[in-house]
């Protein structure tokens, strides 16, 4: 028996966007980032996971009404956060591994949270799909899209999504750069600040960010990355 491998899909971003954080933030398959760059249009391709490059192209554009840049500083598409979701949805929690997923399935409380039968997987596949061509909208076109569903299962994600991929450690395939904790000034998982004891008097402490694996000088595995 025979079996088709399936081709894998990329997404095109600009290399700057993702500046010297490649290394850590995309974790083993850097080198082959690397490689794949376009030295003349100063262009990479990510290699993903879950969507469709059109998919990833989507929920970008999405991403990018939901946490824009502006004149306080870079948002969702600066900080990867496409990446971030593309590698949470491949992983465990995309198929709720870990979720009760018996029913009945009912609308509740919001408190109680997410009662539904569908997984994250099947909610993005049915989201990305009834937005249709979003990223080639104009930008309040796009804004209006995304008010008309925001009571959906589909945007709470995506909302909740887009804020994690912002602030959650890059390991995790977003904050690109540490944007998200240089815009909110968090320095870090640090374990102690011993050695900066008695060195900062009458002047403000602000460390630079630095990301898990930066402390610990060794690389880790994302729970994303888990195999079974």
């Amino acid at each position: 028996m025979t079996h088709r491998m399936k081709r894998r899909e990329f997404l095109t971003i600009p290399a700057a966007a993702i500046g010297g954080t490649l290394l850590y933030t995309l974790g083993g398959e850097a080198f082959r980032l690397q490689a794949q760059g376009n030295k003349q249009d100063g262009n990479i391709q990510v290699p993903l996971r879950f969507f469709t490059a059109e998919e990833a192209r989507v929920v970008s554009a999405a991403c990018a009404r939901i946490f824009p840049s502006d004149s306080n500083g870079p948002g969702a598409t600066e900080a990867a956060v496409v990446i971030y979701i593309d590698r949470q949805l491949a992983g465990p929690y995309g198929r709720d591994k870990y979720r009760y997923t018996k029913g009945p399935f009912i609308e509740s409380l919001p408190e109680h949270g997410y009662q539904g039968k569908e997984n994250p997987r099947e909610i993005y596949r049915a989201g990305v799909q009834a937005l249709g061509n979003f990223a080639a909208l104009s930008l309040a076109d796009q804004d209006a899209k995304l008010v008309s569903i925001e009571q959906s299962s589909f945007f709470r994600l995506l909302r909740t999504h887009t804020i994690e991929g912002m602030f959650a450690d890059p390991m995790h395939g977003g904050n690109a750069g540490l944007i998200g904790w240089q815009l909110i000034g968090f320095p870090g998982p640090q374990m102690s600040y011993r050695n900066e004891i008695d060195k900062h008097f009458g002047q403000p402490f602000r460390p630079k960010p630095a990301s898990l694996q930066q402390i610990m000088r060794r690389t880790g595995q994302p729970w994303e990355d888990e195999k079974t």
